[in-house]
């Protein structure tokens, strides 16, 4: 599926544009990442909080799973690797966490600040199965470099 990337990494740098505050950066990329693709059905951070904790941070759509090991869930997966992983279908991803029993694509991608370490992971849910692919994967991890990454 192709989504309009461009444009809404655009409206993101022209809102968080001198902001360095962590918490509005990541509350300002959910809303307009939400609001921006129909089919996200949940947009949100979880916050690396403690060694091997994801935590929940900012997020748009119905509650989310307050708290996330590294050992479980696509989350914890994308943190304990530091890669994005890309979920077609989430009943099939060994330990997958159920927050939302609605779910059934997944993306997450890793986000780490300017000096290289790992933050926070982002996490995009569909309710439509094969939601997410590779050109997804590049567009949100160079939007989260972008807005994260920067010294």
């Amino acid at each position: 599926m192709s989504r309009d990337y461009h444009e809404v990494g655009q409206r993101i740098e022209a809102v968080v544009e001198g902001e360095t505050d962590a918490i509005a950066l990541m509350a300002t990329v959910a809303c307009e990442l939400f609001h921006g693709f129909g089919d996200f059905d949940w947009v949100g951070f979880y916050r690396v909080t403690t060694p091997g904790m994801l935590k929940i941070g900012p997020y748009q759509g119905g509650h989310g799973c307050l708290v996330i090991p590294f050992e479980r869930g696509v989350c914890g997966a994308a943190a304990r690797e530091g890669r994005t992983q890309v979920v077609p279908d989430v009943d099939a991803f060994p330990g997958h966490i159920a927050c939302a029993s609605s779910t059934r694509s997944e993306i997450v991608v890793p986000v780490f600040d300017g000096a290289g370490a790992l933050m926070a992971v982002l996490d995009v849910d569909s309710n439509t199965p094969g939601a997410f692919d590779a050109e997804d994967a590049r567009a949100l991890e160079a939007l989260v470099a972008a807005v994260f990454s920067r010294p």
